[in-house]
């Protein structure tokens, strides 16, 4: 399962999933480009795969993915590093939490630009160097969101929805040029995202915040919360050789809350 001589690209990189993606493509030999907006966090977390990694080859390049005339630069600096892009993990996102009716324009275009537009640019931007080659990997963090509704997030719903209508159709296009691309899809996930939803239940329930985490850790028929790690060996079993027969899919990471 060696991704040795591939070059992989992980968006909002600096933590969370983004980080146990990068760790897990660079533990299995690929050479990474860790981006992302926070510069400190993603140079921190290079020193550590570069320590912890032997013969790690680790890159940092600061992207805010929804800036769209900034996405092609960061791609050619990231080739200027390590050469030409043969895996991209789309993780780069955010989510907002308000009933629709108090959904704000400004919250909405937030959410298509980063969760849904943000994916397209890089995608498209790393997409020429996969035909090249004639092999790829696109692997698009969406979120069970993607696959039912829930309430209250209507906007981060349906821009979650929209990374896999793209990636289903892009699939498509490439399924006979060697590239895959999947989207996967965890429930609640140990995450900064997770964090703030539960600060927020909490303030605006007057719940502790152990009542509020209990609240999300009860949609996991596991009755528990999901891990970065186990998010991550989705992804790095999708890069890897095993999966080639493997693309346009949805897979719930969620301990069952989606079938």
């Amino acid at each position: 399962m060696t991704l040795h001589g591939r070059h992989a690209i992980v968006t909002g990189a600096a933590q969370g999933i983004g980080a146990a993606v990068a760790r897990a493509l660079a533990e299995q030999g690929a050479a990474v480009t860790l981006m992302g907006r926070r510069r400190v966090e993603l140079n921190e977390l290079a020193a550590q795969l570069r320590r912890d990694i032997a013969d790690a080859a680790v890159s940092v390049v600061t992207l805010d993915v929804s800036d769209a005339p900034a996405v092609e630069p960061a791609f050619a600096q990231a080739r200027a590093s390590l050469g030409p892009v043969h895996l991209l993990v789309n993780n780069a996102g955010q989510a907002i939490s308000a009933p629709l009716a108090k959904t704000t324009l400004v919250q909405w275009q937030q959410m298509l630009s980063v969760n849904l537009t943000g994916t397209f640019l890089c995608t498209q931007a790393a997409l020429p160097d996969m035909l090249a080659a004639g092999w790829g990997r696109v692997v698009n963090i969406a979120s069970t969101a993607g696959l039912r509704g829930y309430a209250y997030v209507a906007a981060y719903a349906a821009s979650k929805h929209g990374v896999i209508g793209l990636t289903r159709s892009l699939a498509l296009e490439v399924a006979a040029k060697g590239i895959t691309v999947n989207a996967v899809c965890p429930g609640y996930t140990e995450t900064e995202i997770l964090q703030s939803s539960i600060r927020n239940v909490a303030a605006k329930t007057g719940r502790s915040p152990e009542a509020a985490r209990a609240e999300f850790v009860k949609s996991n028929p596991q009755g528990r919360i999901v891990q970065p790690d186990e998010v991550a060996a989705t992804v790095q079993w999708l890069c890897s050789s095993g999966a080639a027969s493997i693309t346009g899919q949805a897979i719930s990471v969620s301990g069952g809350e989606v079938m």
